[in-house]
C-alpha cells in the first residue's frame, strides 16, 4: 500500500472524558482499534469518525480534543446531537442493527429519518474528500455508512475503496422489508471490495444482488458494477491473541483468578453486552434447567453473568434490561439457598485485568448469542486459555462458529439441548477438553486481527 489508509467508521476509537478539570483523550483497545493501528500509523493516515458528544466541553476543552486528536492521526466528525440521535439511534440501533440480526419484531411501526441518515453519510463523505490524497486507501466500516462507498465513488472515481461489515448480511427476506433495500446496497457497490465475516453473509449479498438488480457474481466472486468491477470476500474478524494471551498470564491477574476460583463451585461464565441479538434470556433458562434437571449441580454450579451497558437511550434496551433483572431474580429466587446464589449477575463494564481472571477461571465458557456476525468475546476467551484448559459451549449462529469447530456447538434456541451440553461441558474429561483447547488456540493465534487486517487491505491493493 503506497499511499495513506483512511479509516472511516461511525466512532473514533477513542474516548474523551473530563477528570480532575480538565480533558482527555483515551485510546480504544478494542478489536477493531488494535487491528488497525499498525496500518493506520504505518501509512501516516488518518482516522475519521465521531468523537462523541463534546457540546458539553468548553471551547478552550474543545479545542485540547482536537489538538489530541490530531496528534493521534484522528480527524472528527461533527454531528449535533438531534442529528446523532436520529442518525444512531433512530435508525441504525432501531432499523439496521435489528433487520441484520433478523429481529423484525424490534422495529418500529413507523420508520422516519432516512433523510438524516443520508446526510450523515454525506457529511462524512464531505470530510473523508476534504482530507484525501490521490493514492490514499479509504476503508469504510460498518452499517451505520451503507451509504458512504457510492457517496465517495461519485466525487473520487478513481480511489481505491473498500468496504466491511461487521454484521450479519441477512437473508434477502429480511433484507427487503426495508424501503431504501436498494439504495442502501448501491451505497455499498461504490466500494471495490466488500468485506464479510462468513461466506453464508457473503452468500446473503450475492443472492440480494440477483434479486435486486438480476446481477450473477463470477467465479472469483466479483461482478461488473456501471462500469466497475466489484469484489466480494470473505475475512472473519480475530483478536489480538498475542496480546491477550500475555496480559492474561500477568501475576496480578493470576491472582484474581485464585480470588474468584478459591473455595467456590463450578463456574460457567456468559459475558456480553446487554443486546437482545446475545441470547442471555434464554442461556439462563438453559442453566436453571440444568439445576432443575440434575440435582448434582445444586450447590456445586453458579453462573456469572456479566451484562455490559449498552445503547441505554434506545427504548427497546430499556426494555430489555427490565427483562433480564426479572429473570435473574425469579431464578436466584426459586433455586438460591443462603449459602449459594445460582447466578451473579453484574450489570457493568469491567476492567480488562478483571475480565481475564473470569476468563482463566470460567470451568465452561457460555457464548450463546442468537445470532452474531462474528463475536470476539469468543475468540478472547481462547487467547486468554494460557492453561490449555476449559471448554467453550458457542452459538451454531454466531459468526466464529464457522472457525471455531472444536468448541461444543448448540443451537440457543432449544433451551433444553443447551443445558444438556452445559452438563456434557462440565463433566468433559481431561485429556478431550484439552485437545479441544489446544485446537481452538491453534485457529485463533494464527488467524487474529492483524491476519484479518493485512488480509483485507491486501485483497483490496490486488482488485
Amino acid at each position: 500500500m503506497a499511499g495513506r489508509l483512511l479509516i472511516v467508521s461511525n466512532r473514533l476509537p477513542v474516548t474523551v472524558a473530563e477528570r480532575d478539570g480538565g480533558v482527555v483523550v483515551v485510546r480504544s483497545s478494542g478489536g477493531l482499534a488494535t487491528g488497525l493501528r499498525a496500518p493506520h500509523e504505518r501509512s501516516g493516515g488518518l482516522w475519521l469518525g465521531w468523537p462523541g458528544d463534546l457540546t458539553s466541553l468548553s471551547s478552550e476543552a474543545s479545542s485540547l480534543v482536537e489538538e489530541r486528536l490530531g496528534e493521534l492521526g484522528a480527524i472528527p466528525v461533527q454531528l449535533g446531537r438531534s442529528e446523532q440521535q436520529v442518525f444512531y439511534d433512530n435508525i441504525s440501533n432501531s432499523v439496521l442493527w435489528p433487520i441484520c440480526h433478523d429481529r423484525l419484531d424490534h422495529l418500529p411501526l413507523r420508520v422516519t429519518g432516512w433523510d438524516v441518515y443520508e446526510t450523515v453519510n454525506a457529511r462524512f463523505a464531505d470530510l473523508v474528500v476534504e482530507h484525501y490524497e490521490p493514492g490514499d486507501t479509504i476503508w469504510v466500516h460498518d452499517y451505520q455508512l451503507f451509504r458512504l462507498p457510492a457517496l465517495l465513488r461519485e466525487r473520487l472515481p478513481d480511489a481505491r475503496i473498500g468496504f466491511f461489515l461487521h454484521v450479519p448480511f441477512p437473508n434477502p427476506e429480511i433484507f427487503f422489508t426495508l424501503p431504501v433495500r436498494r439504495r442502501l446496497v448501491e451505497g455499498m457497490l461504490g466500494a471495490d471490495l466488500i468485506g464479510f465475516h462468513t461466506a453464508r453473509y457473503r452468500g446473503h449479498f450475492a443472492a440480494t444482488l440477483r434479486r435486486l438488480f438480476r446481477i450473477e457474481r463470477d467465479a472469483d466472486w466479483a461482478i461488473d458494477w456501471r462500469g466497475r468491477r466489484v469484489s466480494i470476500g470473505v475475512f472473519p474478524m480475530g483478536v489480538d491473541a498475542a496480546g491477550i494471551a500475555e496480559r492474561a498470564s500477568a501475576p496480578a491477574v493470576s491472582a484474581e483468578q485464585l480470588a474468584v476460583s478459591t473455595g467456590n463451585p463450578r463456574l460457567l461464565l456468559g459475558i456480553d453486552r446487554l443486546d437482545y441479538s446475545k441470547g442471555i434470556p434464554r442461556r439462563l433458562l438453559a442453566f436453571e434447567q440444568l439445576i432443575r434437571s440434575r440435582a448434582e449441580w445444586r450447590e456445586k454450579l453458579r453462573l456469572i453473568q456479566v451484562a455490559v451497558p449498552s445503547r441505554g437511550t434506545t427504548r427497546a434496551y430499556g426494555k430489555f434490561r427490565r427483562e433480564v433483572d426479572a429473570l435473574v431474580g425469579r431464578i436466584n429466587g426459586d433455586l438460591g439457598t443462603p449459602s449459594w446464589t445460582p447466578v451473579q449477575y453484574l450489570y457493568a463494564s469491567v476492567p480488562d485485568h478483571t475480565l481475564l481472571a473470569l476468563y482463566r477461571a470460567a470451568d465452561v465458557m457460555l457464548v450463546t448469542p442468537v445470532r452474531d456476525g462474528m463475536n470476539l468475546v469468543a475468540k478472547e476467551f481462547v487467547a486468554s486459555r494460557v492453561d490449555e484448559d476449559g471448554v467453550l459451549v458457542l452459538s451454531e449462529f454466531a459468526g466464529a462458529a464457522e472457525e471455531l469447530r472444536d468448541a461444543v456447538l448448540v443451537n440457543p434456541y432449544d433451551v433444553d439441548s443447551v443445558a444438556d451440553c452445559i452438563h456434557e461441558a462440565l463433566v468433559m474429561p481431561d485429556p478431550e477438553r484439552r485437545r479441544r483447547m489446544r485446537a481452538l488456540r491453534a485457529q485463533v493465534m494464527e488467524h487474529d486481527v492483524h491476519a484479518w487486517a493485512e488480509g483485507f487491505l491486501g485483497a483490496l491493493a490486488a482488485v
